[in-house]
């Protein structure tokens, strides 16, 4: 990955410049007796890169669920973009309509060609034309330089092609936010490169982000901040040069150990 700027440092406690677009208080969920997320506060800025990293099981991905309902808290209050997602089940749309989410998995529809993948959200949950969604899907699947793979079906794709539509699939829905849960995992070493380079050109355009992820390179190189959970807590949260230099936590330190050391 190619050397970037040093991000500007931040407050770890606190957003970004740029007014909060989520806002996250004293959340918890269970699975039964088992506490997945216990008191998480977090709170985002417009235009904020944050990466979650911390072993499995420590609650990351259902923590960045919950944003977008597909999980949904037990106690506690979730923000979105002044939504109040707690507040009631009708409100979970509402945000739905505002952030994207990229899976491990990309969940594309098999029996439809890469372009109608992308059409389908917008016409559907937002009520646009064909053309217009034709138009808006060609827009972003020439963001993430797929465009010439717009008439063929997910099967004839590799790996990191499919992930990129799935990317481009979550941007004609316009979000405010996109949510990463783990992008590169599923995919073979060859494939991660083109995927992350596309998460950065996201980044360089001011996309608000939260990824679960463990490549490392990309939470030096793009984040803002670094938020690493286990125990279903945020355990640390830095700027990724104090994450990396200096972490405050034994078990940061030691997860950093193992993580790097691979």
């Amino acid at each position: 990955m190619t050397d970037r700027p040093s991000t500007p440092a931040v407050d770890p406690e606190r957003p970004a410049q740029g007014g909060t677009i989520i806002q996250i208080e004293a959340l918890n969920k269970w699975y039964d007796a088992f506490h997945v997320l216990t008191d998480i506060d977090l709170t985002v800025a417009a235009g904020e890169r944050i990466v979650i990293c911390g072993p499995s099981g420590s609650g990351k991905s259902t923590l960045i669920r919950c944003i977008n309902g597909l999980e949904k808290a037990q106690k506690g209050r979730i923000v979105v973009d002044g939504i109040d997602l707690t507040a009631k089940a009708g409100n979970i749309d509402a945000v739905r309509q505002e952030v994207g989410m990229v899976f491990q998995q990309f969940n594309l529809f098999p029996h439809m060609t890469v372009l109608q993948n992308c059409m389908l959200a917008p016409m559907r949950s937002r009520g646009i034309g064909k053309a217009e969604a034709e138009a808006l899907a060609m827009k972003y699947l020439t963001r993430v330089r797929i465009g010439d793979q717009a008439l063929k079906y997910p099967s004839q794709l590799s790996g990191g092609q499919q992930q990129r539509v799935a990317i481009a699939r979550a941007l004609c829905m316009t979000p405010k936010v996109m949510l990463f849960d783990e992008p590169t995992s599923a995919l073979d070493p060859e494939m991660v490169k083109e995927v992350l380079d596309t998460m950065i050109g996201l980044a360089d355009d001011g996309m608000t982000m939260l990824c679960v992820t463990h490549e490392m390179g990309f939470a030096r190189s793009v984040a803002n901040r670094v938020i690493f959970m286990a125990d279903g807590k945020i355990v640390e949260q830095a700027t990724p040069e104090l994450f990396f230099s200096n972490p405050r936590e034994e078990k940061t330190r030691n997860f950093l150990g193992q993580i790097l050391n691979h």
